[in-house]
């Protein structure tokens, strides 16, 4: 059996979603530099603000290099990801008042969300196979069933 009838290969959905969230990653990593550069009042602890965003950015960059590697993995934390981007744009948007970043923010959130649940990807994450049913996936346990089964087969 080749490499590439083992791996389940992941929608286009599923890496876009993580192509979303690298560059949210990205983000996080150009403002913890701003952070850093900025001029602060005495007192504030910068640094650790700084180290912050610093590993929750590399927290969302591994997550979105995940999903565009299409690494089953990477999906839950790639919903949550999506939530909290929903919530920074909705807080920059509404109690802030600065639609003109928070519109942006808040689409760079649903789009990743809507993305990951769309029938494609949710048939990738429970290793559905063509035919099948997702109740016919999760009765056979889904990826982790299909995945011994092939396993049970090549011996």
């Amino acid at each position: 059996m080749s490499l590439a009838d083992k791996i389940a290969p992941a929608p286009r959905q599923v890496r876009l979603a993580g192509l979303i969230a690298a560059v949210l990653g990205v983000a996080l990593l150009a403002f913890a530099v701003v952070v850093l550069t900025a001029p602060s009042a005495p007192g504030n602890n910068v640094l650790a603000e700084a180290a912050f965003y610093l590993v929750f950015a590399v927290g969302v960059l591994v997550c979105g290099g995940g999903l565009a590697l299409g690494h089953t993995w990477a999906r839950s934390p790639g919903v949550v990801i999506a939530l909290m981007t929903i919530g920074v744009g909705w807080y920059l948007t509404v109690p802030s008042g600065q639609p003109a970043v928070g519109v942006p923010v808040l689409v760079a959130g649903v789009l990743p969300l809507v993305l990951l649940f769309r029938q494609p990807s949710r048939a990738w994450a429970l290793g559905q196979e063509a035919g099948e049913t997702e109740q016919e996936a999760a009765e056979r346990g889904g990826l982790e069933g299909r995945n011994a089964r092939r396993e049970h087969d090549e011996r």
